[in-house]
């Protein structure tokens, strides 16, 4: 194995602390003899037990060791996967280099352990060729990451020959994509990065809600001018930064949660920012800008008081640094402020004081929205379609067994208990419900 890796060329940047780099360095000391056995079985359980824990982070079943080598060709970034993410297969010279590597990876797909396991006495190789994962319907892990690449190990397991290992990898990348883009459908600021620690500014967020336009019970324009300026953004066509404003509990940040699972496997991405990280939004879009995906920038309940000002950082960002916002980046932001920025006494026109030109400065912080081109209101719904929305709802659980009259005098209590009518209000009803706690 250890010859094998020291030939790879596109892929050498994978690492030499990597499972498959350490493997192939204990196989070398194996084949070289002068290493006592039980430290070498020591060390090859080190890289099982590694091993083990990746497929538990990304749900890999069965061949976990094909899985593995598929999770290294998916997630490892160079200019030839870079270049194959927006092209696909293609003619460059570099290709003569691509499948030298790929016949690499065909030959470590089909490794044979037979022969260090009868020297060493040990199982755990042919136990990770037919591993069969228990609960894992109950494990939380990163389902993009884990149907991609087992889905690209399943293909590469028929692969004939380097050639159509090739074939199948650079179709993968033009698909999917390469790297945390490519995998996963939503990032955060890394914590680290506020610690000064030397990491990447942008980190997946592995678990995801997995709601649908659908399970918004009305809003319906609402709805239809998100997914008009969304579907423009994801075909290359002109689209708009959209601001979602109105009350609380009306279903802003699920529509845009549900508008990121919509559009994803139409290229569509979306990173989380709040106001204190706004210092980074350039280091963001300077990483994104030349991806070939559609990236939302989301800035969930924004507002800001009369003193803060990284409204103007905004502002620049948007719309008006020397440095234009690429194509493939929209904002997409909630707040429950139409202005966001907090109105006082003080900025009424009509009072005089020192400052001569105060309705510039309101005009200021007002001219935030305008760079929002599209900006869709969402209020807090008539009690007849609160009680719609209920009734829609509880269709959606078999065990609530209450007539639509019971539901919605229930739902009229719960209204008056919880401080008003809402969808939220509504959904946190009908949880109340199928917990139990009540039998009405």
């Amino acid at each position: 194995m250890y010859k094998l890796t020291a030939k790879l060329i596109i892929y050498r940047n994978i690492g030499k602390d990597s499972i498959l780099f350490r493997l192939a360095d204990i196989i070398h000391r194996f084949d070289e003899g002068g290493t006592e056995p039980e430290v070498l079985i020591t060390d090859i359980l080190e890289e099982i037990n590694r091993l083990l824990d990746t497929a538990t982070l990304y749900g890999f079943d069965k061949n976990l060791w094909h899985n593995y080598l598929a999770y290294l060709l998916a997630t490892t970034e160079t200019p030839f996967t870079l270049v194959s993410e927006k092209v696909g297969a293609n003619e460059g010279t570099v290709n003569a280099f691509a499948k030298n590597d790929f016949a690499i990876f065909k030959q470590l797909f089909d490794y044979d352990f037979s022969g260090i396991e009868r020297a060493l006495g040990i199982d755990c190789f042919s136990i990770i060729e037919h591993y069969q994962a228990v609960g894992k319907k109950e494990r939380i892990f990163n389902k993009s990451v884990s149907e991609k690449v087992q889905e690209l190990s399943a293909a590469i397991e028929k692969a004939e020959d380097a050639e159509s290992l090739y074939t199948i990898v650079t179709d993968f990348y033009k698909k999917y994509g390469v790297g945390k883009f490519g995998l996963n459908k939503a990032f955060r600021i890394n914590p680290k990065i506020e610690t000064g620690a030397n990491a990447e500014i942008l980190q997946p967020i592995t678990t995801t809600s997995d709601v649908v336009l659908d399970d918004l019970v009305g809003y319906e324009l609402q709805k239809e001018k998100l997914i008009h300026n969304t579907e423009a953004f994801v075909q290359g066509r002109p689209a708009n930064n959209v601001l979602l404003y109105g009350d609380a509990g009306t279903g802003k940040s699920t529509s845009i949660k549900a508008i990121l699972n919509q559009y994803y496997p139409q290229g569509l991405r979306m990173i989380e920012v709040y106001k204190h990280e706004f210092k980074y939004l350039s280091s963001i879009i300077s990483e994104i800008k030349n991806r070939n995906y559609r990236f939302v920038i989301f800035m969930d309940d924004l507002s800001f008081e009369e003193f803060e000002i990284e409204y103007k950082y905004l502002k620049a960002v948007i719309e008006g640094g020397l440095e234009t916002k690429p194509d493939n980046v929209l904002i997409y932001a909630t707040s429950n402020r139409r202005h966001l920025i907090r109105e006082t006494w003080n900025d009424r026109s009509d009072r005089s004081d020192d400052e001569m030109h105060r309705s510039d400065t309101i005009q200021e912080k007002l001219s935030l929205v305008a760079r929002f081109g599209c900006s869709i209101g969402y209020y807090k719904p008539e009690q007849k379609d609160y009680f719609n929305i209920v009734t829609t709802l509880a269709k959606r659980h078999p065990e609530i067994k209450l007539t639509d009259e019971e539901l919605v005098a229930e739902a009229r209590k719960w209204g008056v208990q919880n401080g008003g009518v809402s969808g939220r209000t509504a959904q946190q009803f009908i949880n109340y419900l199928c917990s139990g706690a009540e039998k009405v």
